[in-house]
Order: structure tokens, then C-alpha cells, then sequence
């Protein structure tokens, strides 16, 4: 079984991933981006795999009736990204230790990304409504 860390800048928020990973997105959506500062880009880890340590620093903000972020209250970095009852969270590909093994799968929400960037690595693209 495959084991990855994942930390927020200062260290008070660490994960251990237990598993394979699939479906590495890269989110453009206008919340994502407001989020992140520019692109969201995670993957999503089933609740059974994801061990989070230093809860008591991270904070979890509700950004919708669907979803919350959660985030280091002592450095802000963004950590993790949850829908309600989905049995998953998404963590952020920056916050995983190197080297990650992992590759960009697809663009979401490219229909709602900012218009000071272009998006050309050739990696497909949803959401271009």
C-alpha cells in the first residue's frame, strides 16, 4: 500500500494518505480560485485513507450548503476541500510531500477560470460551458 504525507506550510496540519490515488484535478472555479489564490489543484482520498493530525489548528470553513475547506489557522494554508457525505476529502497536490508520484488528470470548472490565464498542457478540460 502506497503512504504520502501532506502538511501545511508551518507544519500544525499534517496527513498521512494510505493508498492509490485517482482523478488529480486541477479546479478553476471562481470559490477554488478565491481559495487558493489561483488554481485548486487536489485529489480526492476515501475518509478510511486520510489520517489528519493537528486537528486543533485546523478550522473548517462552509462554502456552500454542499461543501467546506479546511485550512491551518496558523499559517491559512489551504488543506483540504470536502463535499457532505461523500466519504472523501480532497487534499491539496501542493501540501503532499515530493516526490508524489501523482499527475495532473484533468481541468474542472474551466468554464468559470480566471481570464489572465490560459490553460495548454493538453490535459482534458470539463466544465466549458
Amino acid at each position: 500500500m502506497t503512504t504520502r504525507h501532506a502538511r501545511c506550510l508551518c507544519g500544525a496540519v499534517r496527513a498521512t494518505i494510505r493508498g492509490e490515488l485517482d482523478d488529480i484535478a486541477a479546479c478553476h472555479c471562481s470559490q477554488c480560485r478565491r481559495w487558493s489564490g489561483h488554481v485548486w489543484a487536489a485529489v480526492p482520498v476515501p475518509d478510511d485513507g486520510l489520517e489528519i493530525e493537528g486537528e486543533d489548528h485546523l478550522r473548517w470553513f462552509k462554502s456552500s450548503d454542499k461543501a467546506e475547506r479546511g485550512f491551518c489557522d496558523t499559517c491559512g494554508s489551504s488543506i483540504f476541500w470536502r463535499a457532505f457525505g461523500r466519504g472523501e476529502t480532497d487534499v491539496a497536490l501542493g501540501c503532499i510531500e515530493p516526490p508524489t508520484g501523482l499527475h495532473l488528470q484533468r481541468h474542472i470548472w474551466v468554464g468559470d477560470k480566471g481570464d489572465y490565464y490560459e490553460i495548454a498542457d493538453g490535459v482534458p478540460q470539463d466544465g466549458q460551458e
